[in-house]
This record gives structure tokens, sequence and C-alpha cells, in this order.
């Protein structure tokens, strides 16, 4: 087990994992019955991007723990709760939504799911995943979860705030848990749920300009919307886009609060 290097991917070399992006981008298409890069994509109205300046460990932590009132992303309003009686008949999940200190800024870790997962094969996500009884907390949950698919040991992960639950299709409340990393962790990453560890710029994520709105049209389904991002071989959408994009929100009111 090596420390964690600066770099943007990790767990294969470079032509191995463009070679498996694809196979499996193929296997998420297969099981969905589209290519979800390949929808239409709708005009979004502007928003300003989140500035470097607001985009350190200690201005959001500080900014994260404020308790204000934001309004989530309001195409997915009715998909968000606030907390999971809203959402009884849904099953009760946590993630965490790393962001790791680099030289050049903060980075949001994610994850691609192995390929052979019954849910959400290939797909792009935050480490998680269902909160069990013994978990004394959402944080708990996010943290363990993470450490169990990542390596990444629940000390050196400070949480920052709890974001709203998102409902997911597949009938899950996910409440994100936006942490911290602190220097020095180290990945191990398991393969029977993680095919790739990869980072990306959180300026990237919090610039609206990236995000784009698709739209899915199925002759016997009501049409459907999803949010993704791009960054350089890695096409992310769906639960994890909505949830990087609402956070987005929830920065930029913290911002105007603080102003």
């Amino acid at each position: 087990m090596k420390k964690t290097p600066e770099r943007v991917s990790f767990f294969m070399g470079e032509t191995n994992q463009t070679m498996q992006n694809n196979d499996l981008a193929v296997i998420e298409a297969s099981r969905l019955g589209y290519f979800p890069q390949q929808q239409p994509v709708l005009e979004l109205p502007p928003l300003p991007r989140i500035e470097p300046q607001y985009l350190q460990a200690d201005f959001l932590q500080q900014a994260l723990a404020l308790p204000i009132r934001w309004p989530v992303e309001p195409l997915f309003a009715d998909e968000f709760a606030f907390d999971f009686e809203q959402c009884p008949d849904a099953r009760q999940a946590a993630v965490c939504i790393p962001l790791v200190q680099r030289s050049q800024g903060l980075h949001m870790l994610l994850t691609r799911r192995a390929g052979h997962l019954v849910h959400h094969a290939g797909q792009i996500s935050f480490p998680g995943g269902r909160v069990e009884k013994t978990d004394q907390s959402v944080i708990q949950t996010a943290l363990r979860e993470t450490y169990e698919e990542v390596g990444i040991a629940p000390n050196y992960i400070q949480a920052l705030s709890e974001e709203p639950i998102f409902i997911t299709n597949s009938s899950f409340a996910m409440r994100p848990v936006v942490g911290l990393v602190q220097p020095n962790f180290q990945l191990r990453i398991d393969p029977s749920e993680v095919a790739e560890v990869f980072e990306v710029p959180l300026s990237i994520l919090m610039d609206p300009a990236q995000h784009q709105l698709h739209c899915l049209q199925e002759a016997t389904q009501p049409t459907r919307y999803y949010f993704s991002m791009t960054w350089q071989q890695y096409f992310i959408w769906g639960a994890t886009a909505v949830v990087i994009r609402n956070l987005y929100h929830h920065v930029a009111a913290a911002i105007e609060h603080l102003k």
C-alpha cells in the first residue's frame, strides 16, 4: 500500500485505465439501454463560478458550518429532503464527498463502480453505502463506507457538513457528508466494489459553466433530466452530478451570507 501520489488518477497504468474506462462505459450503457453522454443537452441559465479564494479549506470549514437556509437545486427540488422521516419508504444511505488538498488546490475524490455490480455498474460515484443499525450517525456511515471501499481511515477525514438528502431512482435516500481529508492518507481500493479512484479539481466542479443538463426521451417512459460534468475521460452524471451541483448552491449561499 503506497501513499497517495499527487495525480488525478490511481490504481492502474494510463493505457489500461483508458481501456477499462471504455469497457465500463459500454457496460453502463448496456445496463441502462442508452449512452448518458450522448443524450441532448439543454440550455441552462448562467450562474457565477465560485472564485478560487472561496475554495480554500479554511473558508469551506467556516462556510459549510453556517446555520443558514439555502435553496436546493430547483430542477430537482422534489428529489431532495432534509431528514429521513420525509422519505420513509426509501433505503437510508450516506456517502462521503472527500476533499483532498493538493498543491494546485482542493480536489474532490470520486470512484468508478466495479463493472460486475448489480446496481450502477461502471458509474462514477462517491464512496458510501447503506446505513447499518450499528452506525451511530450518517457521518459514521459515510466514513465507514469510505474506509471499506477506498481505505481512507476515518481519523483522516474531518466532516464539514451534512448536505440535503437526495432520493435516487433506485429508492435510496442518500445523505452526502462533505469531508476534508487530512494529508498523508493512504488508499486501499476494494476491487469487489471499486474499479478506480480519481480526483477532479474542485474549481472545475464549482463552475456552473461545466455543468450540463441532459434530456432523455424514451418512447414508453416519461422524459427524464439529469446533470453531468466532464473531466478528462470521466463523465460524471446522475445522482453524483446533482449532489455536486447542489453543493455549489450551498457554497454560493454561504459566500453571500458572509459578504
